[in-house]
């Protein structure tokens, strides 16, 4: 047994008294029941207790307001669900509402109201089985301007939102131009503010209409830039020998460009924006800079003159004279200043092929919507993969550089360089326009904000702040979204924080020069609302915004090794930021400073590209060494790794997709998406480095792209995929079809073209011709010759058997004083006509490999394209002050009198065939950054292709041929 325990004897009581301890008096402690006394009560005591209690409180409370906001972020997210949702349904339910009104004739869209509200009337044909595909799944292109549904819950207003230009028909020189718009989706200009203008300024009060007050939800009648001048009735032609353009009235543009403006509210502010990125924009840009193009005197395209006895029309470009021998049933009536018929055809941007990856960062992401996000040229693209939908923003005028998306998912920023036509000016202070809210001044680099579902776009911020171009943006993250960050490459490449959303052009809070170096990337914390981090060359910057001043802290490095690049960043849930350098290294940085927390060397072989942060705190990163890595929240390896096959080239941006998937976009321009269990596969590719080769399939909905990054593709128009791809060792500069589509032929820019069977890809002859680029190559109508244009200015033809495998030369056509760059033969296969770099029309009798120098007998010769731009039928492709280089390439529909052009300003422009004036009117598009380096029908017209030259891009339009009667009515 346990022995029982012994208690101490109770204590004796004692008498209440004060005891004084150095002056003070202590009161002692009550007697407490049974004889034991209580310990004293201390202040510190009370304090302690009193402490641990409001900790305990706090740490409920804690928990508790964790707790809210988890369910706060939850909710948020069901939101952004929901309203995505919507934004999607309202998309589709347009799309049926289509289709309910589909017509039985053939492939096009014509504009109709109804009750006030602007709708598009579509006609197809059931035969091909082109027209009759689903509309719902059909691509649908938005264009900024269009009004946004009521039911759909965003922020816009009437005034806010940037309106497009109506479409209209403009003369190639910019002098009038008349006709409807292309779409439905164009508005029609207002009333004019102003007082109505005098007979005598109509055309500057035409323009300026046009330009300053374009309401929306009307379909338009447009009038032109410049009214069409008033003509004398033939100007007695027989009494006159020469027939000079110059004989008619033209109005000034210095007149317009000086012209009065209205007080610009917001609303002007709105009307007044050109959208020349517009698939519909039909205004060209160049027109406002048509004085600056006419100031070259004699180097501009010159007033054509009519010779009528000799029936030759005498074209000047860049003061060299080209004879035009008008054919024999046009000579008596023909007058090169006549009125040209509008374009029997209009264009719909259908599907972009291609991405910018190459060299921009952070560009790729997927909207709650299911669509993936990413720009090439000047083209925002949102592409649906699961229903093969491609919408696209058109906005741009030029190359897109950055995107951002807002936190609410809805709402966009994209930023684009400067102008062709700005770009030598750079800066905005050195030579500003003379009207800031002008169409001229959108050339300069800018920033737009848009709204992903209805496009349209709400602010363009910094026309009159950046320089050179945007370089990176974002959105604040931790106050909802309200401030915008951007980085322009300047010099000192400035970093300017904006109230984005504060009018129609924003409101710049600040500006501060960020780096002599080149930024590669900037972010808001999600966090800590003013800390802003910046990164880039030698450096990674942490700034503090606070009253109104911007605190930089540079990032000591300590005793690591200070890399050259600091590639990438990103944020975890707690706040502290991590970097990708140049290394190969990760390292954390602690939140509030500015010191590394703690470093993971060679997490890569080579820069890291990408970090993306996800939801339950796994990192992901991408690198050089094309691997995608999968990190926990303490930087160790979870054993999950994604090899990118190298023919896609390294991660540049790896984001998150669709529950575990993952969208990747890879420094060789492919949009990937795959997770780390299954295989990551293809969902757009496109070409990496200048494309000039272009040929459409005979007879298939196919075509074919050959460029200088040494790969071939072949495309399906109808599954918007490749169907094969071959590298062929060395740059291309040409490709050509056989008439039977069995054969295709790709010519180099060394001199060789390859012989190759267009299904299986097998090579079955190579063939040397000089060792400059071969520039063209045309099979015969009959497929019995080859001819092959080469920068050596020589003309090889061939002939061609055994099924087009074998090619045996026929000779050399030597005349051309510089490199041949267009060639057509004749419908029997008989002539050759070409043109040249010093803008030369010569003509060929291919049999014998002669020039025919007596080429008043080519006048009624029918030819069987019409590929040359430098002919009689193109006369009117020429825009006034143009020189022989700005159009690139011209061809003509297969079935229809439909004649296309791209030019250097990134335009495909679409006439009436054939083009025999000189102010022939046409429809223009936008959308390529670069100049336009080949266009093709396909084999039934019912789309056309074109291809940028730097930008890589590849864009399929749909052709919606317009009756006669319609289009006469229309003018």
């Amino acid at each position: 047994m346990w022995p029982r325990p012994q208690h101490p004897p109770s204590p004796r009581p004692r008498p209440r008294h004060s005891v004084a301890f150095g002056g003070t008096h202590e009161r002692r402690s009550p007697k407490m029941v049974g004889g034991a006394s209580p310990p004293p009560v201390t202040i510190s005591r009370v304090l302690d207790a009193w402490n641990e209690m409001i900790e305990n409180e706090n740490h409920s409370l804690r928990d508790r307001v964790g707790d809210l906001e988890k369910k706060v972020h939850e909710q948020n997210d069901e939101i952004m669900c929901l309203r995505s949702t919507l934004a999607d349904v309202l998309r589709r339910l347009t799309s049926v509402e289509a289709s309910n009104r589909l017509g039985v004739s053939g492939g096009r869209a014509t504009p109709t109201k109804d009750g006030g509200a602007v709708r598009l009337r579509h006609h197809h044909n059931s035969g091909d089985g082109v027209g009759a595909r689903d509309p719902s799944k059909r691509v649908t292109s938005y264009v900024p301007g269009r009004p946004v549904s009521s039911t759909a819950h965003i922020r816009v207003t009437p005034d806010a939102s940037y309106r497009r230009r109506g479409a209209h028909y403009q003369s190639t020189s910019s002098l009038y131009s008349d006709g409807h718009s292309s779409s439905s989706v164009s508005p029609a200009p207002s009333p004019s503010p102003t007082q109505a203008p005098s007979s005598s300024n109509t055309a500057a009060a035409s323009h300026h209409h046009l330009h300053h007050h374009l309401p929306t939800r009307h379909v338009s009648t447009v009038s032109s830039p410049y009214a069409s001048p008033t003509r004398p009735s033939q100007l007695g032609a027989l009494n006159k020998r020469w027939v000079s353009t110059s004989d008619f009235a033209t109005p000034s543009r210095a007149a317009y460009a000086h012209a009065p403006s209205p007080t610009p509210t917001n609303t002007a502010l709105a009307a007044r924006r050109p959208n020349s990125g517009s698939m519909h924009n039909l205004s060209s840009l160049r027109a406002s800079n048509a004085p600056l193009a006419n100031a070259h005197g004699r180097h501009g395209a010159r007033e054509a003159q009519y010779n009528v006895e000799e029936g030759v029309v005498k074209l000047y470009l860049r003061g060299r004279p080209l004879n035009l021998y008008v054919p024999t049933p046009l000579r008596e009536d023909y007058n090169p200043a006549g009125t040209s018929a509008p374009p029997p055809a209009k264009l719909k941007l259908e599907w972009v092929y291609g991405y910018r990856g190459r060299d921009c960062r952070n560009n790729v992401y997927q909207l709650p919507t299911g669509e993936i996000v990413y720009f090439v040229a000047a083209v925002v693209v949102l592409y649906n993969v699961e229903d093969q939908m491609q919408r696209h923003y058109l906005g741009h005028t030029d190359d897109i550089k950055c995107l951002a998306v807002h936190p609410n998912k809805l709402i966009i920023a994209t930023g684009q360089t400067a102008g062709h036509d700005r770009r030598d000016a750079r800066s905005w202070r050195l030579n500003p326009p003379t009207d800031p809210l002008s169409p001229e001044a959108e050339e300069w680099p800018h920033i737009r904000i848009w709204d992903s579902v209805s496009l349209n776009t709400l602010h363009v911020l910094g026309i009159s702040d950046i320089e050179r171009s945007v370089a990176c943006l974002a959105f604040s993250k931790a106050d909802g979204g309200g401030l915008l960050v951007a980085v322009d490459e300047a010099p000192d490449h400035n970093m300017s924080v904006w109230d984005w959303s504060r009018g129609d052009r924003g409101y710049k809070l600040l500006e501060t020069k960020c780096s002599a170096d080149q930024v590669l990337a900037v972010e808001f914390s999600p966090v800590d609302r003013n800390t802003i981090i910046t990164c880039g060359k030698n450096h990674i910057s942490f700034w503090s915004y606070e009253s109104g001043m911007l605190a930089k802290r540079t990032g000591i490095f300590e005793n690591r090794e200070r890399p050259k690049y600091v590639t990438s960043i990103s944020f975890t849930d707690s706040g502290n930021v991590i970097s990708g350098d140049s290394n190969g290294n990760l390292l954390i940085w602690q939140r509030g400073g500015n010191t590394v927390y703690k470093m993971v060397r060679g997490a890569h072989e080579g820069p890291v590209f990408s970090i993306l942060v996800q939801k339950d705190g796994a990192i992901i990163t991408g690198g050089k060494d094309s691997n995608i890595v999968e990190w926990d929240r303490d930087l160790e390896r979870t054993g999950n790794v994604i090899q990118v096959p190298e023919q896609f080239g390294a991660p540049r941006v790896v984001t998150s997709g669709r529950g575990s998937q993952l969208v990747v976009g890879t420094t060789r321009n492919c949009v990937l998406e795959g997770t780390f269990t299954f295989d990551i596969r293809p969902v757009m590719q496109g070409h990496t480095e200048e494309l000039w080769g272009l040929t459409p399939h005979p007879s298939h909905h196919q075509f074919l792209t050959a460029g200088y990054d040494r790969t071939c593709y072949l495309w399906d128009t109808m599954a918007h995929t490749i169907v094969w791809s071959k590298d062929i060792g060395e740059p291309a500069q040409s490709a050509a079809f056989s008439s039977n589509g069995d054969i295709v032929i790709i010519g180099t820019t060394s001199g060789r073209w390859l012989v190759m069977d267009a299904e299986t890809r097998e090579v079955y002859s190579q063939h040397q011709d000089g060792n400059e680029p071969i520039q063209v190559l045309k099979f015969s109508p009959n497929a019995q010759y080859l001819a092959v244009g080469s920068r050596d200015n020589n003309i090889y033809v061939y002939q061609v058997s055994e099924d087009g495998r074998k090619y045996s030369r026929v000779g050399r056509c030597q005349g051309h004083s510089s490199f041949v760059t267009h060639l057509d033969w004749s419908t029997d296969s008989q002539f050759l006509q070409s043109n040249s770099g010093d803008y030369e029309l010569l003509f060929w009798n291919a049999g014998l490999c002669r020039q025919i120098v007596q080429t008043s007998q080519m006048r009624d010769v029918e030819w069987a394209t019409s590929s040359c731009t430098l002919t009689f039928n193109t006369l009117g492709i020429w825009p006034e002050g143009a020189d022989g280089t700005d159009v690139n390439a011209c061809t003509r529909a297969n079935n229809t009198p439909v004649l296309a052009t791209g030019d250097d300003f990134g335009k495909v422009k679409v006439f009436s065939n054939p083009a025999c004036h000189q102010k022939a009117r046409c429809l223009e598009y936008g959308g390529h950054s670069s100049h336009v380096t080949a266009i093709g029908f396909l084999h039934d017209d019912s789309r056309l292709i074109s291809t940028g030259g730097r930008d890589t891009a590849v864009m399929q339009w749909v052709v919606n041929t317009t009756p006669a009667s319609s289009s006469s009515s229309q003018h």
